[in-house]
């Protein structure tokens, strides 16, 4: 029941800011990763081909006493996180996955965002499925199921980082407060004690990753074993389809509003503004511990937010393509290739390294380590008949390099692409996914129905 009251609020929320005049809100980066993150996190709650048995939900703790070093989510509520101990050979490994979910640049953004669980523990729902990387099966997870695995929840706006507020908003932007209080409580709770440990984070959680890796590295003695994941943050400053740069002005938006400078490493502040240093590929070269880049080359989020965002797209040119990317014609399709050689060539210098690891894949898919269908499922996604589990896997545990690189688009039959509708009453999933049709699936049809608002859908294709 309390699922259901925090779906409905997120959805009345959404359609609230529309009929008061917030027409554009779909158009704002925020939302369109909010909503793209929402509706993933209940498509994760369906079982893949291969698994059978619901996942394991994982109770939320508050970090009591978090406020008291003024860390605290947009609204001022405490900070939490999700945490499943592990056991047997894991129960002094520990993996920490960062959450995503966008970003607020302006007042007014995080004034709405705070009405929301990316901005208030207050929406946080009480428990999360854990899936992909963060499952406890042997036969989803090969090789963190048993580790100690913990989800950080986001409620802050710009990465983990950050530390400002404003006062007569009553927003408090304190980012880099809540992963330093998510860390020294992780620490009490045994994490001082690991002997291994992977920080992981997805989208937004992904950029954090890695603008925190090395500062993760530092809480440790040198004897422990620590790594770092990037699923989908590696953002580019590329130019959208109209020559202009979306996704750099809105970063610039979050670095100044929330001081992010004050969390980004000297080795990139010392020669470039603080927005360029907010870009991951101005960072990656220079993270000193073992760091592993998952990412799509036709990164789903970015094409829809910042290349062919429908402000740079007036005349609705790509409004097919930004959908569904078999509607993509061959002019479109030459400017994702295009975006894909800029990917390759941010991650040069970084891929040369030998304790680097990378698998980047040809498909229109965002965050794929949280998805058990994409992380580690009979019909995941492979780059030469390896999947994206066993990648990671190998890297962390050094059987073997891992810089994985697909053919170009559309050369690989094994991804499992996004697809997106106009409307979420038509809602429809493929079978790749063997999504089932779940009174909290068929609920969110039915809010948005109720409401007769219209808004964007997805589907997963193979």
């Amino acid at each position: 029941m309390k699922q259901v009251q925090v779906l409905s609020l997120f959805v009345c929320t959404l359609i609230g800011n529309v009929l008061s005049g917030s027409n554009h809100v779909f158009q704002d980066l925020k939302d369109r990763e909010g909503v793209l993150s929402f509706l993933e996190y209940y498509a994760a709650v369906s079982p893949s081909s291969s698994v059978t048995d619901k996942p394991l939900m994982v109770g939320l703790t508050l970090i009591q006493g978090a406020d008291s070093s003024g860390a605290v989510c947009l609204d001022g509520t405490l900070p939490g996180y999700h945490l499943d101990r592990g056991s047997g050979t894991g129960k002094d490994s520990w993996l920490v996955q960062l959450e995503g979910g966008g970003w607020c640049d302006t007042i007014r953004n995080c004034v709405y965002r705070k009405t929301t669980r990316r901005g208030s523990s207050k929406l946080f729902e009480k428990q999360l499925p854990f899936t992909g990387i963060l499952s406890d099966k042997a036969e989803e997870n090969p090789d963190f199921f048993n580790w100690n695995r913990v989800k950080v929840r986001y409620c802050d706006g710009a990465s983990f980082s950050g530390d400002s507020q404003n006062e007569a908003s009553q927003l408090y932007f304190r980012g880099q407060r809540i992963w330093s209080a998510a860390m020294e409580y992780l620490m009490a709770e045994g994490m001082q004690n690991a002997t291994q440990a992977l920080l992981s984070g997805c989208s937004a959680g992904g950029l954090a990753s890695i603008i925190h890796c090395d500062e993760f590295r530092e809480l440790f003695p040198q004897s422990t074993k620590v790594k770092c994941l990037s699923d989908a943050g590696m953002f580019l400053n590329a130019m959208d389809i109209s020559g202009g740069h979306t996704l750099q002005n809105f970063y610039s938006g979050v670095v100044s509003l929330q001081e992010v400078q004050k969390s980004l490493p000297s080795t990139c502040i010392d020669h470039l503004d603080p927005t360029s240093c907010f870009f991951p590929q101005n960072l990656v070269a220079a993270v000193r511990t073992p760091l592993f880049l998952l990412n799509s080359a036709y990164d789903v989020w970015q094409l829809r937010s910042s290349l062919a965002p429908p402000s740079a797209d007036p005349h609705g040119t790509w409004k097919e393509c930004r959908q569904n990317n078999a509607q993509c014609n061959s002019s479109q399709i030459q400017f994702l290739q295009e975006f894909r050689n800029q990917m390759l060539d941010a991650i040069k210098v970084f891929s040369s390294s030998n304790q680097n690891g990378l698998f980047i894949n040809s498909c229109f898919a965002h965050c794929q380590s949280e998805r058990q269908d994409t992380w580690f499922a009979d019909d995941s996604p492979r780059i030469g008949n390896k999947r994206i589990a066993q990648s990671v896997g190998d890297w962390y545990f050094d059987r073997e390099d891992v810089k994985a690189v697909d053919c170009p688009y559309p050369c690989d039959n094994t991804c499992h692409n996004l697809v997106f509708n106009d409307v979420v009453s038509n809602i429809t999933f493929s079978q790749s996914t063997r999504l089932t049709s779940t009174p909290l699936n068929l609920l969110i049809i039915f809010l948005v129905s109720l409401c007769s608002i219209s808004t964007t859908g997805f589907k997963f294709v193979r």
